[in-house]
């Protein structure tokens, strides 16, 4: 099967793409960790102004009435700029859980939503700013409980919900985290080609080693690998429980090959905390267990 983003696909992804690269999303990120949402909240508002939050939701109820892969095609952007929050939540799972005014409150942007499905997402992202918190039966739940993330920017909070057999809006989430993978994979790689080519040793750039050359060249086969299998799967439809699941994995194996090479061309500077690596390579190991491990969706996949 060929595959091959339509024009409109990439006008979109050109229109976010503007949108978030001169949003500052980085500080907006480190702020939402802080538990300071109001720049968050901004970009947010922004983000359902060109139709985030309305792709999934029916035109009956003032969405787009749109496809998976204009999902995964907004979710790369989003993966790529780090924008925090529960966007796999609001934008991909909620939608097939809410009805009424909620869905619609959903797709302007007025309501953010935030899901558990344990025992695959058994903490619920951000429930402290979210308006609503669903389990995948469609039940609304609370909780307050804060519980330490790996990724500062993902809030995580105990949350009880009920146990409920996968589903199409559950594969919905695994894909828009998949598509945020792939995404924040980009970025690093494309930061890291930057760096190898301005940071100069022994009177030359260090990418023009072969060394290094090797190393970058490595991501790009991986992210070229997993684009298709995401992209398969998003045209896949309802029963691409399968699909989606290997192109987490992949798309998960390349973010984390990317984030593994960025600090090894950056060195020491990629520790630090002031530089926005961090906050990548800490989302890259964070989504990479969210909406199921790789244990799990190697299991489906081999089902």
């Amino acid at each position: 099967m060929r595959f091959q983003l339509s024009p409109e696909h990439r006008q979109f992804a050109a229109t976010l793409h503007e949108l978030l690269g001169g949003a500052d999303t980085a500080t907006a990120a480190r702020a939402w960790a802080a538990g300071e949402h109001d720049r968050g909240l901004k970009l947010w508002r922004a983000l359902a102004d060109v139709g985030v939050f309305a792709l999934l939701v029916d035109e009956a109820h003032g969405g787009l009435g749109a496809s998976p892969v204009d999902v995964v095609v907004a979710f790369e952007a989003l993966g790529y700029h780090a924008v925090p929050g529960p966007l796999a939540e609001s934008a991909a799972v909620a939608p097939a859980l809410l009805t009424g005014d909620r869905l619609t409150a959903l797709a302007e942007g007025d309501l953010l939503a935030t899901v558990v499905a344990p025992p695959e997402v058994p903490l619920a992202l951000d429930a402290d700013v979210a308006g609503v918190v669903l389990d995948l039966t469609g039940a609304e739940r609370t909780g307050t409980e804060l519980v330490r993330s790996i990724d500062p920017a993902r809030r995580l909070f105990r949350v009880p919900g009920a146990r409920a057999a996968e589903s199409p809006a559950f594969d919905r989430g695994v894909l828009a985290v998949a598509a945020q993978l792939l995404g924040a994979g980009q970025w690093l790689l494309d930061t890291s080609v930057a760096y190898a080519r301005q940071r100069r040793q022994y009177g030359r750039a260090i990418g023009e080693y072969q060394a290094v050359k090797h190393l970058l060249a490595d991501v790009v086969t991986r992210l070229e690998l997993a684009r298709p299998l995401l992209h398969g799967a998003a045209v896949a439809g309802e029963t691409f429980t399968r699909d989606v699941s290997a192109a987490k994995v992949m798309a998960a194996d390349a973010a984390y090959l990317a984030a593994r090479t960025a600090l090894q061309v950056h060195g020491a500077i990629g520790y630090t905390a002031e530089h926005d690596l961090g906050l990548r390579l800490t989302k890259v190991r964070a989504l990479a267990g969210a909406w199921g491990t790789g244990t799990f969706h190697r299991a489906r996949v081999l089902r």
